[in-house]
């Protein structure tokens, strides 16, 4: 595809992203985080495959470099999902 395409393509998927986040309420960033975590894990999924795959040597380094970046990515967000849901419990429920 042509470069000019594609960087259109990037900078209008940017500006929507950020216009759609901007525009959630803060009751509804739990279950958004969770539906991220859940595409993170797919992307988890993914780099399992290339990393352990019959590809050339850089393939294969890209791939574990994937697999701790997106398994970083599913740790912290199910982190922070688990502490925004704390915010949520009554003081002194004893959990």
């Amino acid at each position: 595809m042509d470069a000019a395409f594609l960087t259109f393509i990037l900078m209008l998927s940017i500006f929507l992203g950020f216009e759609l986040i901007s525009k959630v309420p803060s009751t509804l960033h739990t279950p958004l985080m969770s539906g991220s975590n859940a595409i993170s894990g797919i992307t988890l999924v993914g780099a399992l495959g290339s990393a352990g795959g019959s590809h050339a040597q850089l393939a294969t380094i890209l791939g574990v470099l994937a697999v701790v970046m997106a398994t970083i990515n599913v740790v912290g967000g199910y982190l922070v999902t688990d502490r925004m849901l704390g915010m949520f419990k009554k003081k002194g429920s004893g959990k």
